[in-house]
């Protein structure tokens, strides 16, 4: 049985409350999973064509952008036609191996594309690749079987070398 000595009502409580602390820091991580997917989403949409072959994108590389309506990016930035020219030509200059990755919106005209491949490899990079979005084909419906094909899981480009350097 236990015994009080003394008054309740004098002491002072020095116990702190995690109540209001737990309930905040559950409403901030709720609002920071909420704007996470917001954050992480590409600021250049566009839609790639679906394609079942491709190579991973190699690490030093050009990224060329053209959205469904006709507008042009290097590297995230928008660019020009004429700027486009000069930052490939002095890429090459600095790195005489880098490639280009072109990610075209599937309702460009396929002659916008050749147009920009003529504009790379006039810059001296021979090496390119065409952006894609991944597709899985039933290998089955292409007169084969599975295990007579070769593996190309987890392919992001369709890599075209016009045997440059």
């Amino acid at each position: 049985m236990a015994v009080s000595l003394g008054s309740e009502e004098d002491d002072i409580i020095a116990d702190i409350n995690v109540t209001p602390l737990v309930d905040v820091t559950l409403v901030l991580l709720i609002i920071f999973m909420v704007t996470a997917t917001y954050i992480v989403t590409p600021s250049i949409q566009v839609d790639l064509p679906k394609a079942a072959t491709g190579d991973e994108a190699p690490s030093s590389t050009l990224a060329i952008v053209l959205t469904a309506d006709a507008r042009l990016y290097l590297n995230g930035e928008e660019t020009t036609e004429e700027a486009l020219a000069d930052a490939v030509f002095r890429e090459h200059e600095a790195n005489p191996g880098v490639q280009a990755i072109i990610s075209a919106d599937k309702d460009i005209t396929h002659g916008y594309v050749v147009r920009l491949i003529d504009l790379v490899k006039l810059n001296g990079v021979s090496r390119f690749a065409i952006n894609i979005d991944p597709e899985v084909v039933d290998s089955v419906r292409l007169g084969r079987t599975a295990s007579s094909g070769p593996d190309t899981g987890g392919a992001h480009t369709s890599g075209l070398d016009t045997g440059g350097p």
